[in-house]
């Protein structure tokens, strides 16, 4: 039975990206035919942070937080690697590649096509993104690649709490190296606190509070072997109803904008693989094992996408080059990620055997590892 159910599984994880595509198309058309619909759920946003949107993480992350072993979080500590690589590579590397990057193809590769004030804008959008670190979506694709839920939950706690000096004084160098003029770039806080409570908070209380309830009434092997593997399913349908209603969103952009799209998503893209391999190869060549390697690959890569969204909005502009640059950023990461979650995924073997509790979660993370 249990065999069974995981290959159905899987066999659905195998066709994930072509279910992406299609959620991007609908996504598309509901935005250029059916505009009623996403003009609907806009109405339900509060300081950027779209609500149903939220919700649909919410559910996303969940069962990741039903996951976390609260008890061993404590052990964290006792092997920080994994946090050293996180942060590193966040605020130290992330940011400035990200500059390198976009400068790269803005100003030098598509010069014959772009004009310089645009290249500016666009290169300031990049920068907000690549100051923005992800808070959320980490927690989904730690969880479709199975990594350890402890580690992740302080990876982002701490990334949480590095933001609230670091983002504005990073986006302040950036942006007077890229010539950009600004009468300074604040940090959103309403936004920042909103999506800390909406993504990590609540998820997290809920979580522990089920795992705390099943544990006394039904025991540690109910909760691990038949609670948790009810959501596996939840994960992927949230993610995909996300992906209907971010390009049901911005469907006339896509359509009106494609060559501007193309050309900003281009850089984004090659700086998410690039700042990927860098936490992932820099795991590997440190021998974490692959549960605590592929959350601090993939926290870098992501982005906080409401945070970059809200400042480019708030300080350029809604309609500007800025939003826009922000905007791909968010369509880009979705399918993106899908694909370093497959390459995590399939490189797993590159990467030692679990040997220490220090970081062990639960034990079904053990048991789907040898499946």
């Amino acid at each position: 039975m249990s065999k069974k159910k995981n290959e159905g599984i899987g066999f659905f994880e195998k066709y994930l990206t072509l279910w992406v595509i299609l959620c991007m198309a609908v996504g598309v058309a509901i935005g250029l035919w059916l505009p009623g619909v996403p003009n609907f759920l806009g109405q339900f946003e509060y300081y950027n942070v779209s609500i149903p949107v939220a919700i649909l993480i919410w559910l996303m992350i969940y069962p990741m937080m039903l996951k976390v072993d609260f008890a061993s979080i404590k052990n964290v500590g006792r092997n920080p690697k994994g946090l050293v690589v996180t942060w590193v590579t966040n605020w130290a590397i992330k940011p400035f590649t990200m500059f390198a990057l976009a400068y790269l193809f803005f100003f030098v590769i598509y010069q014959a096509i772009m004009p310089q004030t645009i290249a500016k804008d666009y290169l300031a959008g990049a920068i907000l993104l690549g100051a923005a670190p992800c808070t959320a979506m980490v927690f989904v694709w730690s969880h479709l690649t199975k990594g350890n839920a402890a580690h992740t939950l302080v990876q982002v706690a701490t990334n949480d709490l590095i933001i609230l000096p670091a983002f504005a004084l990073i986006v302040g160098l950036l942006f007077m190296f890229g010539g950009i003029s600004v009468e300074g770039v604040g940090v959103p806080w309403a936004t920042l606190f909103l999506s800390v409570g909406l993504f990590v908070v609540i998820p997290l209380a809920a979580g522990w509070l089920t795992r705390s309830i099943l544990t006394k009434r039904k025991g540690q092997e109910y909760l691990e072997k038949k609670f948790i593997p009810k959501f596996n399913n939840v994960t992927i349908i949230g993610l995909l109803l996300t992906l209907v209603i971010i390009f049901s969103f911005q469907g006339r952009t896509i359509v009106e904008q494609p060559v501007d799209i193309i050309l900003i998503a281009i850089p984004l893209t090659i700086q998410t693989f690039l700042i990927f391999f860098i936490a992932y190869l820099w795991s590997k060549a440190w021998k974490l094992p692959h549960n605590v390697a592929s959350p601090a690959a993939m926290i870098g890569a992501s982005n906080f996408f409401e945070l970059a969204v809200a400042v480019a909005i708030s300080v350029f502009g809604l309609q500007s080059p800025a939003a826009l640059a922000t905007i791909v950023g968010v369509l880009v990461e979705v399918p993106v990620m899908l694909t370093l979650v497959r390459i995590a995924n399939r490189t797993r073997h590159w990467f030692p055997e679990i040997k220490e509790p220090a970081v062990e979660t639960v034990a079904i993370e053990n048991s789907h590892d040898k499946q």
